[in-house]
């Protein structure tokens, strides 16, 4: 049998489908959709190996609809045209059964090619279900963002990977017949970082690599396994791992470290923009008002790699990284935000006060809207001390400015403005 352990045990229906319960437990999002028989088309967003290909053959499955599948990395406009076709012949228009037409990595499809989606999708000729391990606002065109659902794929808990595990050794009708103990899991676990069609590859590899009784330990996995995992890989652990070192060593304040990541995803043909909107991330998350000059910086970085490529954009990617790594740090405005969205689910939508609302109208006016506001460029040095906050909020502070030169001056500046209104 030449078929993988991830494709035999592969779930056919959302009761053997592990995790995503917010998706398809009893009250999730897709199951109620399936069982009103009505199927938006959706952008399936998650890290790689948890099952968004999977999750799409359930649902044409269980709401009895025929399926069409391409990959965006081998698959063209015109491939793309033929599959419309054969849908538009298989199913009616707007009805409950329109074909499914899944798109597995649709964030590598060119704007052409998701421009050749737009009409199937808008007239019913199809139903699209697109996966993509990327963020769909950066990588799907909004005209067709706008016409898909996004639901979001939770990385499995190791519960859920251990059970899944389990549901091989049961299940499987190659290893179920082995006499196989699995006595210890973190090295699988930890090699296949989350990833559950890398899992299973390598407890296949494991399982089937002599005969007679297996005990399965650590020490067994990593024996049996190659040590040397440093070779990069787009869609999986290291993608995740690399990145991370990437930016930890720019926030860090180490332009070498920077670097030597920054070359790992270059050799391993990393997408510039991919590492171009982490350096954008970066210089307003790590940097912020600490130097300004860092966001514009990022963002010229991004607007010409994504004209130029590779190579060349490796000279520019380098001197953008070891510029924020050099750069002074602040996180302020990070934590400013992060405190008022907590504020805000805290409290919920609190009333505008009237003098800060807008009043277009006579009748908003009579009701004193905008009353008693204070327009601020009639004041000495621009500015009039008035409330901007709810009432229930008064006196909140959210932003705290950073120990650097730049945000020291934004402090005594707000300090003298303010009168300790806020505590700077």
């Amino acid at each position: 049998m030449n078929e993988p352990l991830a494709e035999r045990i592969r779930p056919k229906s959302l009761n053997d489908y592990i995790s995503q319960q917010h998706l398809v437990g009893e009250k999730g999002y897709l199951t109620q959709h399936i069982k009103r028989g009505i199927i938006p088309s959706l952008i399936l967003w998650g890290p790689p190996g948890i099952g968004k290909t999977t999750l799409a053959n359930i649902i044409a499955t269980e709401s009895k609809r025929p399926f069409y599948s391409l990959s965006a990395i081998n698959s063209g406009v015109k491939d793309v045209r033929d599959v419309i076709d054969k849908a538009k012949q298989s199913g009616g228009l707007f009805t409950t059964k329109n074909p499914i037409l899944f798109i597995d990595e649709i964030h590598r499809f060119s704007k052409s090619q998701q421009d050749s989606l737009l009409g199937a999708v808008e007239k019913g000729w199809v139903t699209l279900i697109g996966a993509t391990t990327e963020n769909p606002s950066f990588e799907v065109i909004p005209a067709l963002l706008s016409r898909c659902q996004v639901y979001i794929l939770n990385s499995f808990e190791k519960n859920d990977l251990i059970d899944l595990l389990n549901r091989a050794l049961e299940k499987d009708e190659i290893l179920s017949k082995k006499n196989i103990d699995l006595k210890e899991t973190e090295a699988l676990l930890r090699l296949s970082g989350g990833d559950a069609r890398k899992l299973l590859n390598i407890f296949e590899l494991i399982a089937t690599s002599e005969t007679g009784d297996i005990v399965i330990t650590n020490d067994y996995v990593m024996e049996r396994v190659q040590k040397n995992m440093a070779r990069y890989d787009k869609t999986g652990e290291q993608h995740y791992d690399i990145i991370s070192a990437f930016i930890k060593s720019i926030r860090g304040s180490d332009p070498n470290g920077a670097v030597y990541w920054l070359a790992r995803m270059i050799e391993g043909g990393e997408d510039v923009k991919f590492i171009a909107r982490r350096l954008l991330i970066a210089a307003s998350e790590d940097i912020g008002n600490a130097n300004p000059t860092a966001l514009i910086m990022a963002n010229n970085t991004f607007q010409a790699v994504s004209t130029i490529g590779y190579p060349e954009s490796r000279i520019l990617l380098s001197q953008c990284a070891i510029y924020l790594a050099n750069s002074p740090k602040s996180n302020s405005s990070y934590e400013a935000i992060g405190k008022a969205q907590q504020i805000v689910r805290e409290t919920g939508d609190l009333s505008v006060p009237l003098h800060l609302r807008n009043a277009p109208t006579k009748l908003m006016k009579d009701l004193d809207y905008g009353k008693d506001y204070k327009y601020a460029h009639s004041y000495e040095n621009n500015f009039a001390e008035q409330e901007f906050l709810p009432n229930e909020i008064s006196n909140t502070r959210f932003y705290d400015p950073g120990n650097n030169s730049r945000e020291l001056s934004f402090r005594e500046r707000l300090n003298k403005l303010w009168k300790g209104k806020y505590g700077y």
